[in-house]
């Protein structure tokens, strides 16, 4: 009775849960495409669970991330979108998924883009195209000391200015009326004590 007891429990239990298994993908592992895919698409052997926290990055050879949008669940099969992709070389898909049994399940594949894709060299941003700027704008360009006008106020290195002509100093014409002030006050007051004689 007792072996039969036991033959009857294992029988009549239900198979445990096993984890998601990939058993195919677009691109699939290894390929050499030399046209870039518009989209990555995993299959497993079992329904994966749209719980919002499946997730799949494919990266580039310049380690840039090229998937791009929200994964899709349709069953058995997540659906990643991705931007156009750009050098040519290997690309890493790594992904992550909930199991059927509740579990997450990592795992990562492979595939080469063997000719560049439509973004290769895409750096954008201006100047992008090579070309070089003719130079700074006029407003911040340099004036040439030719063109600049000179100070007509600015005097000379021998202390003269362009308002005298003769090319005789300023203080010389202070000095010079100083003097005949002073000669015309004299001349003045003898004058007047002449009168009083």
């Amino acid at each position: 009775m007792g072996a039969l007891a036991t033959l009857t429990v294992l029988v009549g239990a239900p198979p445990a849960a096993a984890h998601n298994v990939l058993i195919s993908s677009d691109p699939a592992d290894g390929d050499r495409l030399d046209t870039a895919p518009g989209e990555v698409t995993l299959t497993f052997d079992q329904p994966i669970q749209d719980a919002g926290t499946n997730e799949v990055a494919v990266t580039g050879p310049d380690g840039a991330a090229w998937a791009e949008g929200t994964v899709t669940i349709d069953g058995a099969e997540a659906t990643a979108p991705l931007r156009p992709l750009g050098p040519a070389g290997e690309y890493v898909i790594g992904f992550r998924v909930l199991s059927a049994d509740g579990h997450s399940v990592t795992d990562e594949i492979r595939f080469t883009l063997t000719e560049p894709g439509p973004a290769a060299g895409d750096t954008g941003g201006p100047g992008a195209d090579g070309t070089a700027e003719d130079g700074p704008p006029p407003s911040v360009r340099q004036v040439p000391d030719s063109v600049v006008p000179e100070d007509p106020a600015a005097g000379t290195d021998d202390g003269t200015t362009d308002d005298d002509p003769a090319g005789v100093p300023v203080w010389v014409w202070v000095i010079g009326a100083a003097a005949l002030l002073v000669l015309g006050l004299g001349v003045a007051l003898r004058m007047g004590r002449s009168h009083e004689d």
